[in-house]
């Protein structure tokens, strides 16, 4: 048996996106332009919306013998081993390769796909990937 291994966004990221969202709130209140308002406004609201992802979708995947745990917006998933197939996928853009860990879930007619990048894992996405497959039964 193996013991439950988790990732979710690196709680630095998250408290930053926290302590932003409270500067631009304050910087806001403090500026008597209307057009700067509105923009830190706006600023501010995606800054609450990131805050608020990062903490409440904590841990944002979760692994033991029973299968993967997916924590979304919406709730918590479980994903039974044999239901899963779990892929790294690669992408080259500007000269750069970026790597996301896709889960591909499917039961009879339902489907859906769970798309991870470093910031929802915390870590990159290819030490993941060697995990889930030695973890895999």
């Amino acid at each position: 048996m193996n013991p439950p291994r988790t990732w979710s966004p690196q709680p630095g990221l998250v408290g930053l996106a926290w302590g932003l969202a409270a500067v631009f709130l304050l910087v806001t209140f403090l500026s008597s332009d209307p057009v700067s308002r509105v923009f830190l406004g706006l600023a501010t609201l995606i800054q609450l919306a990131l805050g608020a992802y990062g903490t409440f979708v904590r841990p944002r995947l979760l692994v033991d013998d029973s299968g993967l745990t997916v924590r979304t917006l919406s709730g918590a998933r479980l994903l039974p081993w044999h239901e899963v197939k779990v892929r790294l996928a690669r992408t080259r853009r500007l000269g750069r390769e970026t790597a996301t860990l896709e889960l591909d879930w499917q039961r009879g007619e339902d489907e859906q796909l769970f798309v991870f990048t470093p910031l929802d894992l915390g870590t990159d996405p290819r030490d993941v990937a060697d995990v889930l497959h030695a973890l895999r039964p």
